[in-house]
């Protein structure tokens, strides 16, 4: 009789691939959030620069900036649930003339209240904050790291012109 050779895996053998998949598909989710995560953070650099931006131009026209007389002022009800755009936007009079409309963070929807963008200004200097809505550690040597808020080190911010005692004060 001959013998009968039967190819194929067993059980076990099938059981530890699957595992192994899926231990590798954790990890691929795990990594996959991660760069989710650092790409709304740079889209969070990239508005305050664009804002930034925006900001310089304004000044150039008008030789002061948008003023908010000394107040934060933000989207996020905390900070007076201010609009995109016009005299009562969250940074007034920039949008739509210098900037078609003022950015807000790409998770407001799902922010805490007073996560959001913020502007404050008191004519002569500025700053512009990505406020506790970063959701990656800001070190030091960041140029977005925001001094008063070290602590935290979830907050981005940028303040004007270049050296202005707001960046160390507000």
């Amino acid at each position: 009789m001959k013998k009968v050779s039967r190819r194929g895996f067993t059980l076990v053998e099938l059981l530890v691939v699957i595992g192994i998949i899926g231990i590798l598909a954790v990890f691929a989710v795990v990594q996959f959030g991660n760069s989710r995560s650092k790409v709304r953070d740079a889209k969070r650099k990239s508005d305050l620069t664009l804002i930034q931006k925006a900001l310089e131009v304004y000044y150039t026209d008008n030789e002061a900036y948008p003023s908010t007389s000394g107040g934060w002022w933000g989207v996020c009800a905390t900070y007076g649930s201010h609009p995109t755009s016009g005299a009562n936007g969250y940074v007034p009079n920039l949008a739509p003339k210098y900037i078609g409309v003022l950015p807000v963070d790409p998770q407001q929807a799902t922010l805490p209240a007073g996560s959001c963008y913020l502007y404050r200004s008191d004519g002569q200097q500025y700053k512009i904050l990505s406020h506790m809505s970063t959701e990656t550690q800001v070190p030091p040597s960041d140029p977005f790291y925001d001094i008063p808020r070290s602590g935290s080190q979830f907050t981005y911010g940028l303040c004007g012109p270049t050296g202005a005692a707001a960046c160390a004060g507000w």
